[in-house]
């Protein structure tokens, strides 16, 4: 069954093509992994909080939270021991992306995903009969280890399965499955805080999303790029014609067969990945997971459930604050799956930038006018909504830009030899700097206070020139001549030479819509 018939055209060259149902459904049910990272993270948070949880495990920080009576907007109770407790599966992810990435190249993508869900199911359960710090914490080392699985194999599935014009709305699924993740998450925790026992049902739960990733995986087909490059030429050319949905796949064919031959030529990955040839895309993917966990995403959903409770949400601030916040990511990355390929990864994730920025200084600036340096300050209703106004403003533009091209962009500019171990970088460097955020946010937050959000802001500056000047656009571009837009790009060239270009007709047309600065 095919849909709307796609052909990409770079150098010259045509890709035909149509949008199967087959591809529809590889790259839907691949996305799925998505869910378990992001149900982790709404999780995470409301279990840490309910009354009952911290009782068993926790019970210095359990009555030191009760007696904390202070006012003070900025400096909140904070615990480095149950920080560190949340935070330990992100060390556990990067760690375990290292593995993957061997496991990825050497037995294919769909092997990685079962590897994360199988790790991240038994985590769960572990976590949900928990009955003493050690499960807590096995549990907990399980689940990033079975995130940073899934999180290193599933976007190069993606980026690798989808038809070039496709690439960006069928790699955003991913991202938009760890939003639904996020608000899923979000709404079991409001309903179980209410019982003793709720936190093993919020931690058990994480299982579902496991099990679909892990039975998911075993009915997925392996990408043609994997099964070429391990020596599958024929099984690849027949799933190569089954996701196009066409026989006429002959030069996109041949080009994942010239990729697959330099890769043979790699004896190691790592090694490779520090040539000239590779220092464009290098950088690019360790640049994008830091300036992401630079937003300033944390310190906005931070104080997302305080200005709820002051427009008039009382008791439900919080599952009002993670319900529109969520609902606005879940949208706003829809929004995303449906430009993407239409306008570029450049444009949004300018954009993104720009309002990003707006919003920082907005909220920084009424932030400090209502709490000035002493964090003691009470907020009108009126006043608070503009501040929510503009937060919800702020997720918006994260949730279409930098949430999901975070993942996107990294995972489609390596060349295939080292694409498994760039995808790596990319997964550790994002748990890295989110486990470096998570341990010193709230500290930072009340020694800055209101400054934090200029902070950030600066950052948000940053990287969007960055992206300005040294992000080439992608879209459109077969992932095996990505080559080509390095080549073509005014800073990154002297990088690449003639010598590394190996696709076929590499004049660049007018038709290729491969854009630089």
């Amino acid at each position: 069954m095919a849909g709307g018939s796609i052909v990409t055209q770079v150098g010259g060259k045509e890709y035909p093509g149509n949008f199967t149902l087959f591809v529809a459904m590889a790259c839907l049910v691949a996305s799925s992994g998505g869910l378990i990272f992001g149900y982790d993270i709404g999780i995470s948070g409301g279990v840490t909080s309910m009354d009952s949880f911290l009782s068993k495990f926790f019970p210095s920080v359990y009555r030191k939270a009760k007696e904390d009576v202070s006012t003070n907007q900025y400096c909140k109770f904070d615990s480095q021991l149950l920080t560190l407790f949340t935070s330990s599966l992100y060390v556990a992810a990067l760690a375990s992306s290292f593995a993957a990435s061997s496991l990825t190249r050497t037995s294919g993508r769909k092997w990685s995903m079962f590897m994360g869900g199988i790790t991240f199911l038994i985590g769960a359960v572990i976590n949900g009969l928990a009955v003493n710090v050690f499960m807590l914490i096995l549990g907990r080392i399980l689940l990033g280890v079975g995130v940073g699985f899934a999180n290193q194999s599933v976007p190069l599935y993606l980026s690798e399965m989808a038809p070039a014009k496709l690439r960006g709305m069928l790699n955003i699924g991913f991202q938009l499955m760890i939003t639904i993740g996020i608000l899923a998450a979000n709404l079991i925790n409001y309903v179980m805080s209410k019982y003793d026992w709720g936190w093993r049902v919020s931690l058990g739960l994480a299982g579902v999303p496991a099990f679909i990733i892990t039975i998911g995986s075993l009915c997925l087909p392996d990408t043609p790029n994997s099964l070429i490059e391990r020596g599958h030429s024929e099984q690849a050319k027949e799933i190569l014609a089954k996701v196009r949905g066409t026989k006429d796949i002959q030069d996109e064919f041949n080009d994942l067969t010239t990729a697959c031959e330099d890769s043979k030529l790699i004896k190691s990955q790592w090694k490779d990945m520090l040539e000239p040839r590779c220092r464009p895309p290098l950088v690019v993917t360790i640049l994008i997971p830091f300036f992401q966990q630079l937003t300033g995403i944390n310190v906005i959903m931070f104080y997302a459930p305080v200005l709820f409770k002051t427009i008039g949400f009382g008791d439900d601030a919080s599952l009002m604050s993670a319900v529109i916040t969520g609902v606005i990511n879940v949208l706003a990355t829809v929004v995303s799956i449906i430009v993407v390929d239409k306008y570029g990864r450049r444009v949004l994730f300018l954009e993104g930038g720009v309002q990003m920025l707006i919003c920082q200084i907005a909220v920084g600036v009424l932030i400090g006018n209502a709490f000035g340096t002493s964090g003691v300050g009470e907020l009108s209703k009126t006043y608070s909504m503009v501040v929510v106004g503009c937060i919800c403003a702020y997720v918006a533009a994260f949730a279409w830009s930098w949430g999901p091209l975070g993942w996107l962009v990294p995972s489609e500019i390596f060349p295939l030899e080292i694409r498994s171990a760039g995808q790596t970088v990319n997964v550790a460097v994002n748990m890295f700097f989110t486990f470096i955020i998570g341990q010193v946010f709230l500290t930072m937050l009340c020694h800055m206070k209101f400054g934090l959000f200029f902070f950030f802001g600066g950052w948000v500056l940053i990287m969007t020139i960055f992206i300005f000047l040294f992000v080439p656009e992608t879209k459109n571009v077969p992932i095996e001549e990505m080559v080509l837009v390095w080549k073509n790009h005014w800073f990154w060239r002297k990088y690449v030479s003639e010598s590394d270009i190996h696709v076929e007709n590499v004049e660049m047309t007018k038709k290729s819509h491969v854009k630089t600065p």
